[in-house]
C-alpha cells in the first residue's frame, strides 16, 4: 500500500487535454498553449490505432474533433495522421494534426513537464490499450524523471498497464462512487483516486488518504469548486481554465 508520507511529485494543477477549450484538445498546439500559461503537468487521452500506434483522441469516434468519420481505433495511423484535428475549433488552428502519445511524451520529457495519460480505449480494446501504454512509457521514460501517471475509468486497462509497467503509478477514474471502488483501486495497486470533483467531501478525502491514496479531481472550471477542493485537502485538480487558475498556486 502506498503511504501518504511518500512524496507526491506532481503539481496540484493539471491542464485538461493540453489547454482545455482554448485550443483544439489533445493537439500539440494545446499542450504548448498550456505551457505558455505556466502549466507543468498535462492530461491527455490515449487510444490504439488499428495497426497498434498510440494516438491522442478523447471520443471513440472522430466526428467531433476531426474532419474524419467513424471509429478512430478502426483506422491505421497513416490515415489518422492525415486528418485535420484543428478546424473544428477555429480557423487559426486549421490543419492541426493528432499527435502520437510518443510525440507528446518526448515533448514533455524534453521540457521537464509531468504527464497524466488517461488510457481511453476503443470499446473492446481495454487490455490491449493499457498494455501498449505501459510498454511504450516504460520504454521511453527515464527512471530519473518524474513518472507519468496512468489513469483510466476501465479497470481492465489499468490492470494491463500494471502488468506491463508495474513501476508506473496509476489512478482509478470515477464518475460515481460504485460499491467496492476503493477496494478496486487498492487491488489495482493505484496511487490515486481521480473523481468527478462533486463526489469529494471531507469524509471521502479522509478515507482515501487513510488508505494511502491521493485525491484528484476532474474537470474543475469554477473558482468556488477549486477553493472547495483545496479546503478539503485534495491533492490535484484537472482544469480546462488554464487562463483562470495559476498553475503556481
Amino acid at each position: 500500500m502506498p503511504s501518504m508520507t511518500t512524496p507526491w511529485p506532481y503539481p496540484r494543477w493539471i491542464a485538461h487535454r493540453g489547454a482545455g477549450k482554448l485550443a483544439p484538445e489533445n493537439t500539440m498546439s494545446a499542450f504548448r498553449l498550456g505551457a505558455h500559461h505556466g502549466y507543468r503537468m498535462f492530461e491527455c487521452d490515449a487510444k490504439l490505432s488499428s495497426d497498434g500506434v498510440l494516438f491522442l483522441l478523447h471520443d471513440a469516434t472522430l466526428q467531433r474533433t476531426t474532419n474524419g468519420r467513424g471509429t478512430g481505433g478502426d483506422l491505421p495511423w497513416h490515415a489518422l495522421s492525415q486528418l485535420d484535428a484543428g478546424s473544428w475549433h477555429s480557423r487559426a488552428c486549421a490543419g492541426e494534426s493528432m499527435p502520437t502519445l510518443e510525440a507528446l511524451a518526448r515533448w514533455c520529457l524534453a521540457n521537464h513537464f509531468c504527464l497524466n495519460v488517461e488510457i481511453k480505449p476503443t470499446p473492446g480494446t481495454e487490455a490491449a490499450t493499457g498494455r501498449a501504454v505501459g510498454e511504450l512509457l516504460a520504454r521511453i521514460w527515464p527512471a530519473t524523471a518524474v513518472p507519468p501517471l496512468l489513469t483510466s475509468f476501465k479497470p481492465d486497462a489499468l490492470a494491463a498497464a500494471q502488468a506491463a509497467a508495474p513501476q508506473l503509478p496509476r489512478g482509478l477514474l470515477l464518475d460515481t462512487l460504485r460499491e467496492g471502488c476503493l477496494d478496486e483501486a487498492q487491488q489495482l495497486g493505484c496511487q490515486a483516486l481521480v473523481c468527478n470533483h462533486a463526489l469529494w467531501d471531507a469524509a471521502l478525502v479522509q478515507q482515501v488518504h487513510a488508505l494511502g491514496l491521493r485525491a484528484l479531481s476532474y474537470t474543475v472550471n469554477d473558482e468556488w469548486a477549486a477553493q472547495r477542493l483545496i479546503d478539503l485537502g485534495t491533492d490535484g485538480i484537472i482544469t480546462d481554465r488554464v487562463d483562470l487558475f495559476s498553475a503556481a498556486a
